[in-house]
């Protein structure tokens, strides 16, 4: 996306967690419905679910995907994967399949 017509300082936070979210904002956009597990039970391995929830809840955030979906604020790392009964470290294997995490975005955007 052209972002030529932003700040310096606004284009700096495009893509990515200026802040991390405050307890509304969690319950707001990180908080998994039943159609949002339904839709992550498809994923094979811990670390694909992970992920996926990762960029769908940060897609929801940020209304797109950040240039690395595993740079998280905390409070994202702690929250998500609790609702998964995943283990954080899980996230990290998503970094290494660049393929997966593009078809998942494709799945995301339909």
């Amino acid at each position: 996306m052209p972002v030529e017509f932003l700040s310096d300082e606004q284009a700096a936070r495009y893509r990515c967690y200026y802040v991390a979210p405050g307890p509304e904002q969690i319950a707001r956009f990180f908080y998994l419905r039943f159609a949002d597990l339904a839709f992550v039970a498809q994923r094979r391995r811990p670390c694909n679910r992970l992920g996926c929830v990762v960029q769908l809840c940060t897609l929801r955030f940020l209304v797109t995907f950040p240039p690395d979906p595993l740079d998280l604020p905390t409070v994202v790392v702690d929250t998500l994967p609790a609702q998964l009964g995943a283990a954080p470290p899980e996230i990290e294997e998503h970094r290494k399949r660049i393929s997966t995490r593009d078809d998942q975005q494709a799945k995301l955007l339909v």
